[in-house]
């Protein structure tokens, strides 16, 4: 799977992290539904810092479709009701890599 953190680039991450990305992916949602700004943003927090310490980071001029991004640490609740209309930053299954 490929993450983009926002103002960081592209990592590759392991199928087998999805369910802890869901997990901090799901509280941040609680977050923005509870209004609480400070949870919100150590849940961006915390969702960045499993991707940069469980991920590969793509070398700048490897371009790939992301099939997530996590937005930057410091974005308002506005932004993230904006943004987490859908569903959440995680997709919910594995997506599929092209062979």
């Amino acid at each position: 799977m490929i993450v983009r953190l926002l103002g960081e680039g592209q990592f590759r991450v392991d199928d087998s992290l999805l369910t802890q990305l869901n997990e901090l992916d799901d509280t941040v949602e609680q977050a923005v539904e509870a209004g609480d700004e400070r949870a919100l943003w150590a849940g961006l927090q915390a969702l960045a810092e499993a991707v940069r310490e469980h991920g590969e980071k793509l070398s700048d001029d490897e371009l790939a479709p992301s099939d997530a991004v996590i937005p930057p640490e410091d974005l308002s609740l506005e932004e993230a009701r904006e943004l987490l209309q859908d569903e959440g930053f995680i997709p919910d299954v594995p997506v599929e890599q092209p062979s």
